[in-house]
């Protein structure tokens, strides 16, 4: 007998991934879009809630359009923009670099882990990410990074000046 099956989407969300590598730990933040708004707001999280002590914070991510300062200035009122931002000082992964992105690795894991069966709404994803995450928080699970300085002269050599001698 032969069967026919129909796909029904259920939607889309947005995973934003704070990993902390050389700790092993990971907060995963689940909205229903991907705005300048979702990441000025997931920066107020960081900034206040994750890392309420630090006097500066540095992140790297990937050059994706609402990931810039400019974001938490159309989200908030300029002195709540400015706080934020100065605690921020972020670093960008070249284009077509998301695999030198630690938290794109991160994500990576949690798909195979964890979503590789379909969930039904936001609520669910948003319960079933939290709990991956905190299991691999409690083995202080961290990436095995194997990629050097002299790797990345060698792979990325037109960001790196040549000096002749």
């Amino acid at each position: 007998a032969r069967y026919d099956y129909e796909y029904k989407r259920n939607g889309v969300a947005n995973l934003f991934m704070i990993f902390e590598p050389l700790a092993g730990k990971r907060h995963v933040k689940v909205t229903e879009r991907r705005t300048k708004k979702d990441w000025a707001v997931c920066m107020r999280q960081i900034v206040d809630e994750i890392y309420p002590d630090a006097k500066q914070l540095v992140l790297v991510m990937d050059n994706l359009n609402t990931h810039t300062k400019a974001s938490l200035y159309e989200a908030f009122e300029p002195a709540e923009a400015k706080r934020i931002a100065d605690k921020l000082e972020i670093h960008y992964t070249p284009k077509h670099g998301s695999w030198l992105n630690m938290a794109e690795i991160e994500i990576s894991v949690l798909s195979r882990q964890c979503l590789a069966e379909r969930m039904g709404n936001m609520k669910r994803l948003a319960r079933e990410a939290v709990a991956w995450a905190e299991q691999r928080n409690a083995k202080e699970a961290k990436v095995n990074w194997r990629f050097t300085t002299i790797d990345a002269r060698i792979k990325l050599k037109k960001l790196y000046p040549s000096i002749e001698l």
